[in-house]
C-alpha cells in the first residue's frame, strides 16, 4: 500500500531511548522524529526515561513541504520557537503534530486558540493529532483539530472516541467555509470523560466487572450510574452495607437506584460486626460512639467490599469526592479502599450538577431524594457533614483558591471568606496530606489534586 502512517511509540536509537513519532511506508520505517521538549512536570515526567531528539525539519511529502513535531510544547510561541528549522520557501507547508494531550475541563478551548495561532505564526497547515483513551489516572480526549495556512480551524474530531478523518491536500490551503466557534465544554463533557475513563481503566486492567458500596448518598449513587453507563448495568454490583445508624429512607434510595439502573445488589448489616470488635477490642472505658468506633464502621465495609472484589475478580470503585479528600474527611482502609477514585477530582459542588445531568440524559434514575437531602457520612445518630465541614458552598471555593489558584490564606480572606473559616479549612487540607497519598488511583479530569505537601503535619506551627 502507498498509505503512510505516522506512528507515537517509545523507540530506542542508538542506545538511546525516545518518545517519537515514526513514519512508516511499504512496511518500513521510513523517519524518526524524537520529541526534542521533553515534558518534566505532572503528570508527564519523560526526562527520566527519555533522551531529547533535535530540531525538526520540513521534508518533501508529494506536494506538500512536511514537518512532524512531537507533543504540546510546540503549541508555546517561548517552548515552540526552537523546535523547528527555519521555515522553507514553499507557499504549501504542513506541520503535523501528534499529541498525548490529557483531558481537563477547560483546556480545549485554550488547545484551539494555541494551534490556531501557531498555524498564523508559521503560516503552515496544521493538524494537531490527539492521542483517545484513558490511560491509568488520565483521560485523553481526541479531539484533533485540522487548520488552513490562516489559521482557520478546517476539522475538530470527536471527543472521547476514535476517528477517522480524511482530508485533502487542498483542502489544507483554502479559506474555511464557515468560522467555527471555540469547542464549548459543559458538565456533559465531563460525564463524558469520567466514563470512558472507567471503561479503559477496567479493560486495560483486565478486568470487567465492578463492586462498590451503596448507601443511598449522592455520591455514591452517581458513581453506580457512571460504572453502569460504562461498564454495561450486569456488571456493577452494589453492596447495601447499612448500620444502626442507616436511615431507612437511605436504604430505600439505594435500592430505587439500583433497580433503576438494573444492577444486582447484596445486603450485608455490619451491626453485628461492629458488636463482635467493641465486645473484643473496646478497653479503653470511653464511650462507645467516639471517631475510632465511627472509622471503624467504615473499615468494616471497606474490609466486606474487598472481600467481594478479591472473591468475585471485581475492581472495587471509590466514591468520596475531591471536597472529602482535600480535607481528610473520609477514612483510611474504609471508605478510601478500593482501586479507583472517580469522583475523587470532582468537587462536591460539581458531584451535584454531574447527577442532575445524569438524570436529564438517562431519566430520574438517581432518586430526587437523594440529591436534596443534606449530606451525611451517617456514622452517628442524626449526623450530617455540616457538623465537620462548612457548608460546601463555602468548602469548594475556598479549596478551588488554595489549592488550584495557589491562593495564600490572606489572599482567600481579601475575597470576602470568612477567616476563622478559612484558617480552619486550610488547617484540614494540611493535615490530611498522609491521607491522600494512600488514595485510590484518581481520575484527572479538573485539576488532578496534584499539589503535594510534607505529610508532617507540625511544619507551620507557631
Amino acid at each position: 500500500s502507498s498509505t503512510a502512517i505516522l506512528l507515537g511509540t517509545p523507540y530506542r536509537l542508538q542506545g538511546r531511548l525516545y518518545n517519537a513519532a515514526l513514519l512508516l511506508k511499504k512496511g518500513m520505517i521510513s523517519a524518526v522524529y524524537p520529541k526534542a521538549a521533553l515534558e518534566n512536570r505532572a503528570p508527564f515526567h519523560e526526562e527520566r526515561y527519555f533522551s531529547a531528539g533535535g530540531r525538526s525539519a520540513y521534508e518533501r511529502w508529494g506536494e506538500l513541504m512536511m514537518a512532524v513535531v512531537t507533543g504540546e510544547s510546540i503549541l508555546q510561541p517561548e517552548q515552540g520557537r526552537g523546535l523547528l528549522r527555519r521555515r522553507p520557501k514553499e507557499k504549501q507547508l504542513l506541520l503535523v503534530n501528534p499529541a498525548a494531550s490529557p483531558y481537563c475541563f477547560g483546556r480545549q478551548e485554550q488547545r484551539e486558540k494555541a494551534a490556531a495561532a501557531l498555524a498564523r505564526r508559521r503560516r503552515s497547515a496544521l493538524m494537531v493529532v490527539n492521542l483517545v483513551g484513558g490511560s491509568d489516572d488520565l483521560v485523553f480526549d481526541g479531539a484533533s483539530l485540522a487548520y488552513n495556512n490562516r489559521g482557520e480551524l478546517l476539522h475538530r474530531g470527536a471527543s472521547f472516541d476514535e476517528e477517522i478523518i480524511y482530508l485533502s491536500s487542498k483542502a489544507l490551503f483554502v479559506p474555511a467555509a464557515e468560522e467555527r466557534p471555540a469547542a464549548a465544554e459543559t458538565i456533559t463533557t465531563i460525564h463524558r470523560a469520567l466514563s470512558v475513563g472507567i471503561r479503559d481503566y477496567f479493560t486495560k486492567n483486565g478486568f470487567r466487572q465492578a463492586v462498590l458500596g451503596l448507601s443511598g448518598g449522592l455520591d455514591s449513587a452517581v458513581t453506580a450510574a457512571l460504572a453502569a453507563e460504562a461498564l454495561g448495568p450486569e456488571n456493577v454490583l452494589g453492596m447495601l452495607l447499612p448500620s444502626a445508624y442507616s436511615p431507612p429512607d437511605s436504604l430505600e434510595d439505594a435500592r430505587i437506584l439500583a433497580k433503576n439502573l438494573e444492577i444486582e445488589t447484596q445486603t450485608v448489616p455490619i451491626t453485628p460486626f461492629l458488636h463482635a470488635y467493641l465486645e473484643r477490642l473496646n478497653r479503653s472505658g470511653k464511650p462507645e460512639m467516639d471517631l475510632a468506633e465511627e472509622n471503624l464502621q467504615a473499615r468494616i465495609r471497606g474490609n466486606i467490599l474487598m472481600l467481594v472484589a478479591n472473591r468475585e475478580r471485581r475492581l472495587l470503585l471509590t466514591t468520596g469526592n475531591r471536597s472529602e479528600l482535600a480535607v481528610g474527611y473520609c477514612t483510611m482502609y474504609g471508605d478510601m479502599a478500593g482501586a479507583l477514585g472517580v469522583l475523587a477530582d470532582l468537587p462536591k459542588l460539581t458531584v451535584y450538577e454531574l447527577a442532575r445531568m445524569i438524570n436529564r440524559l438517562h431519566g430520574a434514575v438517581i432518586p430526587e431524594r437523594t440529591i436534596s437531602k443534606p449530606p451525611s457520612a451517617e456514622l452517628r445518630p442524626d449526623q450530617l457533614d455540616e457538623d465537620s465541614l462548612p457548608p460546601y458552598r463555602l468548602l469548594d471555593p475556598i479549596l478551588n483558591l488554595y489549592l488550584d489558584r495557589a491562593f495564600s490564606p490572606e489572599q482567600i480572606i481579601e475575597q470576602g471568606f470568612d477567616a476563622t473559616v478559612v484558617n480552619r479549612v486550610i488547617a484540614l487540607v494540611d493535615r490530611a496530606e498522609h491521607k491522600r497519598r494512600q488514595a485510590a488511583p484518581m481520575l484527572r479530569v479538573l485539576s488532578g489534586l496534584s499539589r503535594r505537601s510534607t505529610p508532617l503535619t507540625r511544619w507551620n506551627e507557631g
